[in-house]
């Protein structure tokens, strides 16, 4: 009796070291590297992407410079380095997961799926799933899209929703996969693809940006509904407690507006209704 109750302790203590090893500490991990490693996606234009002088920028981007500024004051590390390392849509969870990087910046979208292998901040913007075309393709809505072909990145939501929608809707519509935002358009463009499917906040950016804006069109219709979030390890209630706060504190004292309209200001005069209910929603009480 007394061996069967060491041997089941035994396990027991082995399973809470097993459990006390899978905590992540972002936190101490950066004390000891001086380093904050921020993932982003270089063509995601206005969240993230490169800019002119080849330094990341974006709405995702000014977020979390802020928060890295958080933490700088939280662990006295004024001089804590912050670097950016580009990811892409189908290794960005596995970097996260490697500890290649801390934090995701950019446009991921918080879903059920990914939960299982990530945990989230609170939400920093809603958008859903739209495509764009040509100006004069014709095409406003699944009853255009038979036989036609539409670019999608692999590993997205977005690509979900459009297999989603085919499925239901457009059986003999074709799904190609695409590198980024820039394929997809130049893939429309050139008239391999007929329609370019991607977060349609992301879509207005990509045609705006565009050598001549005039040749392209959305199609007018959302497909998914997409709140995204920033993505950080599992187990780690510190580090994902301290860029909420971050959060919560600029949705509460209205910084995020001026973040928001320095990059989508000059194209809508103030945040959509269901963004600033997300913004009041999201600013928890200290």
């Amino acid at each position: 009796m007394r061996k069967s109750v060491i041997f089941l302790l035994s396990i027991l203590l082995s399973m809470g070291f097993a459990i006390a090893a899978a905590k992540a500490d972002t936190l101490a991990t950066l004390r000891s590297r001086g380093t904050l490693i921020i993932g982003y996606r270089e063509g995601a234009p206005p969240f993230s992407f490169l800019g002119a002088d080849k330094k990341p920028q974006g709405y995702s981007i000014d977020i979390c410079n802020r928060i890295a500024e958080a933490i700088k004051t939280e662990l006295k590390l004024p001089n804590l380095e912050v670097r950016y390392v580009p990811v892409t849509a189908e290794n960005r969870v596995d970097k996260l997961e490697s500890g290649d990087i801390d934090i995701e910046c950019g446009t991921t979208t918080r879903t059920l799926s990914r939960q299982a292998r990530v945990d989230f901040t609170l939400f920093t913007f809603l958008t859903g799933t739209e495509m764009v075309v040509k100006a004069d393709s014709g095409i406003s809505g699944p009853e255009q899209l038979t036989n036609k072909k539409i670019a999608a990145q692999p590993g997205t939501t977005t690509e979900a929703a459009i297999k989603r929608m085919i499925a239901a809707e457009a059986p003999t519509a074709q799904l190609i996969p695409v590198r980024d935002s820039a394929e997809g358009l130049a893939a429309v463009e050139a008239g391999k693809a007929d329609a370019y499917a991607g977060d349609e906040v992301v879509l207005i950016g990509l045609v705006l940006g565009a050598k001549d804006p005039a040749k392209f069109r959305l199609t007018g219709q959302l497909y998914s509904y997409e709140p995204y979030a920033l993505m950080v390890r599992r187990n780690d209630a510190d580090f994902r407690l301290l860029a909420d706060r971050t959060l919560a504190f600029i949705y509460q004292n209205g910084e995020i507006e001026g973040i928001w309209g320095k990059w989508f200001g000059t194209w809508v005069v103030r945040p959509p209704t269901l963004l600033r209910i997300m913004y009041a929603m999201e600013a928890l009480a200290p």
